[in-house]
């Protein structure tokens, strides 16, 4: 080979090399800018539901979640740092005030569930019957009966705290409540364990002890006060120009597009005979009480 092909060879290869390592970048922001990344509730993952609507999105769309299951305050929480695209969350009056200080936008009704109050089936502090959650609640607090409360600033804690507000009693530092910090599924498991009360979402509950029996029943429920509702919403690009705006737009209208409205109405029917969320998209929030 003479020193000229040499010379041709090698600027080749550089060239080559050169343009490897220059679409790399493009190609790690392409795939940035098809990545969603969603905070949620672990009700949302522990019930199931996550398992059928996600594929279906990715399916649809071409875009792959990253979902993040945590407790809906600490899913907004990381949302106002930028570490989230979009939510799915259940805690209306903290999803509003997030909204109200500019960073979130575009919050839709997406479905909703209830809360109920389940307990050990002999029922020590003997709640079953009672009027009221809070009317519940005062029966635990005056029986000195265990309350195991997620303690995480979920959307579930939150509910929790104004029922407690509501009965007018303050548990914290008192013997027989204990908090968890941790999920619903886990919640679930140490108040079986110790045969204790808790507060639970129904999916979650019913999904949890279909897997895997639980020493809980459920004791008090279908109250208006045990409506439990979620939205999506998306995070706003203007706080954090860094968000996939497009993703999160993408997976908002597909939580309130009349097929996966359809997918969540039919979730949980084989398994429970009922499903485990109610379809509300387009829905007035003032018939559910918001």
């Amino acid at each position: 080979m003479t020193l000229f092909g040499t010379a041709r060879t090698q600027l080749a290869a550089a060239l080559i090399l050169a343009g490897v390592f220059a679409a790399a970048p493009r190609a790690q922001a392409a795939s940035a800018r098809k990545t969603v990344l969603l905070a949620t509730t672990t009700s949302t993952q522990d019930s199931g539901l996550l398992d059928v609507l996600l594929p279906a999105f990715e399916k649809q769309t071409g875009y792959f979640v990253k979902p993040i299951a945590v407790g809906s305050g600490q899913a907004m929480a990381m949302a106002r740092r930028g570490e989230a695209d979009v939510l799915l969350v259940h805690a209306p009056a903290d999803e509003q005030k997030f909204v109200d200080d500019g960073f979130g936008l575009g919050r839709r009704l997406v479905m909703h569930n209830d809360f109920v109050m389940v307990g050990p089936p002999g029922d020590p502090a003997k709640i079953k019957g009672a009027r009221s959650p809070q009317e519940a609640l005062k029966r635990i607090a005056g029986a000195g009966a265990l309350f195991v409360s997620r303690g995480d600033n979920s959307g579930t804690h939150s509910k929790e705290k104004g029922l407690w507000k509501a009965a007018g009693l303050s548990p914290d530092g008192r013997k027989w409540y204990q908090q968890t910090g941790i999920g619903m599924g886990e919640t679930l498991n140490v108040a079986s364990e110790k045969a204790g009360y808790t507060l639970t979402d129904r999916g979650t509950f019913l999904a949890r002890n279909k897997a895997r029996p639980l020493a809980l029943e459920v004791l008090v429920e279908r109250d208006p006060l045990l409506l439990n509702v979620y939205h999506v919403i998306e995070v706003s690009s203007a706080r954090w120009p860094t968000v996939n705006a497009a993703g999160a737009r993408a997976f908002g209208d597909f939580m309130v597009s009349p097929g996966t409205q359809e997918l969540i109405g039919r979730f949980g029917v084989e398994t429970f005979g009922s499903p485990l969320f109610i379809p509300d998209a387009g829905k007035n929030p003032e018939s559910l009480g918001l």
